[in-house]
């Protein structure tokens, strides 16, 4: 089902590197996994809802209310580097 290569491919793309055992390893725990996903397939689920959870839950949030913070020296103090009333962040995008 699938195969060392396959794995290599996936690893690179993870930017994994993998022994040859490590391998050997991945490509027969992947390949029992896609066997069971299969096996899944064959379900009939035409009367099955489409569902994220098992059981209903709701998320408990609290309004998000805007206000000034009294004491904006004290956090910029904090920040391993600041720009005059900013914080100075490492740049992670390319100028390209």
């Amino acid at each position: 089902m699938i195969d060392r290569e396959q794995v290599r491919k996936v690893a690179n793309l993870a930017r994994l590197e993998l022994t040859p055992d490590e391998e050997a390893q991945f490509t027969t725990q992947l390949g029992s996994i896609l066997e069971y996903i299969e096996q899944l397939s064959e379900l009939d689920v035409t009367d099955v809802l489409p569902t994220t959870r098992a059981i209903d839950v709701s998320n408990v949030t609290r309004e998000d209310r805007l206000q000034p913070y009294p004491d904006r020296e004290a956090i910029l103090s904090s920040a391993p580097e600041q720009e005059g009333e900013f914080f100075r962040v490492p740049k992670i995008l390319n100028a390209d």
